[in-house]
């Protein structure tokens, strides 16, 4: 088959598919499984069965319910009440029901931790790479049980959700004419003095705040933000820069990049300083705004300036990449790499004076190694790669001889619930400059350790779904687990960690190919590209409850949530996603709620990192630089 006929069968499945989603309604729905006619007709937005965690005398197949990658794994999940035989078999259909494979279960696993009696397991059909649009059958008491509708595709799941990523971003763009006014002249906390903190992107479905990060006062857990999402859209126009091309995106996402790169300019202080939050205080009035930091429970002081780990080196690197483009937004390259150094020269002289507890840890060294190495690229100057060479020095010497990495000064192993896999990215985007052989080896090394270490926890324990487990302390004692602690440093904060799963998806495609670098398929060792696979198909809907986290995708979404100035969830958003059992400190057992004593927000709320992160991980499957190299 020619690869030209090839493309015009891929894409014509692939707009069919998109088609028809356009058209349904997305719900999240449960009920019980029932069997079904084996004759039934392809609907992609009619579900199969309606999936839920478990009800006694049900099966149910967990699917992606979206696409996968032809030259990716594939696999879904089944899971019933009682033990199946040793013979069973799967079966692959296409939408016109032609069988194309048969094959047996692997299992039974088990996840006792989640939902005891369950019983789980795998059919896989990574070998199948025809394009088309497929589903699953299984045959049990007497009875036929189907799953969703998915496609298959030469780099299907990022060409049919990445036009709908950049949807989100542009709705969630802070540019209403109220917003766009208020901004112009906002206040600064509790002073009378305004400044122009103007465009940026709403946090999320129901927050129209805007974060260079939120969690700062909690030291080890700060997510990067609006700085972090202005990288990714960066990266990713430069990483598969034919693939946007043809999806005629490609201006679209040099416009959103810009736009985030635009607000990071505005929101530099003449002093050389990042200001932090521009919070609403979930206040319908827009005068309620205000430049702040931030603390726990909504409570806000003038602590608003960002060092490396708030947002701060993440912001010089977003200015620093796009300074190197020969286009400019509302300033010019000139001026975004002017204000890069100005921003890089004034953390390192005042960065402890903005961290709460006065000390660095994890989150600094690879937020400064990025600035240092987006700066390193930009210039060339010996400043930038002899911080770069510190930084990459610093998380070197994190790795703990288990594996992990030490986030602080003392034991604490580093888990995060966005960003878990930026310390392997930061190192592998310095990698892409660093020549000597000397400061290679150990940067890969560290990468190497990282990358087998989430191999290793994640299969210490029964996970039918591949879930990437963590590694933390709670009370005192290192422990793993499937989910984060409730019980943290933040004394609040836990939500569903879509974002982390993509992170990691992301380090093991992109750190995968400098340290296990295979031809073929995703270009790195079989076990990494299934870790990948597993983390991506989860968040689309081969998960426990059979939901499909990306909006408008799948047949199982959450519920609509709105927010102020006609800001709610967008079709391309992502939204938080399951999390340990409410009540449970250690993170241990497994929630997906709609309605939760009006915190529903932790699984249902569309959040801007879920999306970069899942817009980062989709760039890596789909690299367009096939020959990996050390």
């Amino acid at each position: 088959m020619s690869k030209q006929l090839l493309f015009i069968i891929i894409s014509f499945c692939i707009g069919t598919f998109t088609q028809a989603q356009t058209t349904g309604k997305h719900h999240l729905r449960h009920s019980k499984t029932t069997a079904v006619n084996e004759n039934l007709p392809y609907d992609p937005n009619t579900p199969v069965y309606q999936g839920v965690l478990h009800l006694p005398g049900t099966l149910s197949i967990q699917s992606n319910q979206v696409a996968f990658d032809s030259r990716g794994p594939k696999m879904v999940i089944i899971q019933s009440d009682v033990p199946m035989a040793d013979t069973c078999t799967f079966e692959l259909k296409t939408s016109s029901g032609i069988t194309v494979k048969g094959g047996k279960l692997k299992g039974p696993y088990s996840v006792d931790d989640w939902t005891y009696g369950a019983i789980y397991y795998r059919a896989d059909f990574s070998d199948i790479q025809a394009p088309g649009i497929y589903h699953i059958r299984v045959w049990q008491k007497d009875h036929w049980y189907y799953s969703n509708y998915f496609t298959i595709g030469w780099e299907a799941l990022a060409r049919m959700t990445i036009p709908s990523i950049l949807h989100y971003y542009r709705k969630q763009r802070a540019n209403t004419p109220i917003e766009w006014k208020t901004d112009e002249h906002v206040k600064l906390y509790d002073k009378d003095q305004t400044v122009d903190m103007r465009g940026g992107w709403c946090d999320a479905s129901g927050d129209v705040s805007k974060y260079f990060s939120h969690l700062a006062y909690a030291n080890v857990m700060s997510p990067q933000q609006i700085p972090m999402v202005t990288w990714t859209l960066a990266s990713v126009k430069e990483e598969i820069p034919n693939m946007l091309r043809s999806l005629g995106v490609k201006d679209s996402i040099t416009s959103e990049a810009l736009w985030g790169a635009d607000y990071l300019m505005r929101a530099l202080a003449p002093e050389g300083y990042f200001r932090m939050i521009v919070f609403s205080y979930f206040d319908k009035d827009p005068k309620a705004r205000r430049v702040v930091g931030l603390l726990a429970n909504s409570i806000t002081d003038t602590n608003w300036e960002c060092g490396w780990r708030e947002g701060g080196g993440m912001a010089i690197a977003a200015l620093a990449r796009v300074s190197t483009w020969n286009i400019k937004g509302s300033f010019s390259a000139e001026a975004y790499l002017v204000a890069a150094e100005k921003a890089f020269d004034h953390l390192l002289a005042h960065n402890l004076q903005y961290e709460p507890n006065g000390k660095e840890n994890i989150i600094d060294d690879y937020c400064a190694l990025m600035a240092a190495t987006e700066l390193w690229k930009a210039t060339g100057k010996s400043l930038y790669q002899d911080q770069a060479r510190k930084r990459a020095a610093n998380l070197e010497a994190r790795m703990s001889p288990a594996g992990y990495f030490i986030a602080n000064d003392s034991a604490r192993p580093f888990w995060h619930a966005a960003d878990a896999g930026l310390p392997v990215i930061a190192l592998a985007r310095y990698l892409s400059m660093e020549k000597d052989t000397v400061f290679r080896a150990p940067a890969l090394a560290t990468i190497k350790g990282a990358l087998d270490y989430n191999l290793k926890v994640t299969s210490e324990t029964g996970n039918p779904y591949g879930y990437a487990r963590q590694t933390f302390l709670y009370k005192g004692k290192v422990q793993d687990g499937f989910f984060i602690p409730h019980d943290n440093e933040t004394g609040w904060w836990w939500q569903g960690e879509n974002a982390r799963l993509a992170s990691l998806a992301t380090a093991a495609l992109v750190g995968g190919r400098l340290v296990y670098p295979q031809m073929g398929g995703w270009g790195v060792s079989p076990a990494l590209a299934e870790y990948a696979s597993n983390q991506l198909s989860w968040i689309v809907g081969a998960n426990p409850y059979s939901v499909c986290f990306l909006y408008q995708f799948g047949s199982y979404n959450v519920p609509y949530m709105h927010s102020n100035f006609g800001h709610g969830s967008e079709r391309g958003g992502v939204s938080n996603g399951i999390t340990g059992k409410e009540g449970n400190g250690d993170g241990s057992g497994i929630a997906f709620k709609t309605k939760f004593t009006d915190e529903e927000w932790r699984w249902t709320e569309q959040w801007i990192p879920h999306a970069a992160w899942f817009l980062q991980a989709l760039a890596a499957t789909a690299q367009e630089a096939t020959q990996p190299s050390r």
